[in-house]
């Protein structure tokens, strides 16, 4: 690491600590040429490798709003969107890798998105997986019903809610 005072290209690192939700490192480091001494932040950046080949950087923004496009006329809201999206985030982080194939974003999305709204993951099931017949949806329907259903729990305001967000409803989603 180059110090941004002098540029000498050997810093030393004083302390590391992790910061927001684990996907980052703080690092205080001084110069020992000049004896300043200056903060970094080293994150882990997840990309996701498009069906064309296209590399471009994972985006939680876009999580939701592919998501939101299935929720509408649903009674979902933004913070269980959120919610939603961070938990993707988190699944893709806690798979180790750097890069994710844009179809394991997809797979991560349905999980959550199931257990917050059936109609929802239908929707968005339809798309993803390409269902081109009703005996696709039908199909699906028969192995929703023999799924566990999701737990109640409390939602932002602290009620029990009917719709499951994997036990992370009362806590604020962290942003970017």
């Amino acid at each position: 690491m180059h110090c941004p005072f002098c540029r000498h290209e050997d810093t030393k690192v004083s302390d590391s600590r992790v910061i927001e939700d684990g996907s980052a490192i703080r690092r205080r480091r001084a110069c020992p040429h000049c004896d300043r001494k200056f903060t970094t932040v080293e994150q882990i950046v997840l990309t996701v490798i498009k069906r064309s080949g296209v590399v471009e950087p994972f985006d939680r923004q876009k999580v939701i709003n592919g998501v939101n496009k299935a929720c509408q006329g649903r009674p979902v809201t933004d913070f269980q969107l959120a919610v939603l999206g961070q938990q993707v985030e988190e699944a893709l982080r806690a798979s180790g890798q750097a890069q994710i194939p844009a179809g394991d974003v997809g797979l991560a999305i349905l999980g959550p998105l199931a257990d917050l709204d059936p109609v929802a993951y239908l929707r968005f099931a339809s798309v993803y997986q390409k269902f081109d017949s009703l005996e696709d949806f039908s199909d699906e329907i028969e192995r929703m019903k023999h799924r566990p259903p999701p737990a109640d729990e409390p939602d932002e305001t602290g009620q029990p809610s009917t719709r499951k967000s994997h036990g992370r409803a009362n806590q604020e989603p962290l942003i970017g």
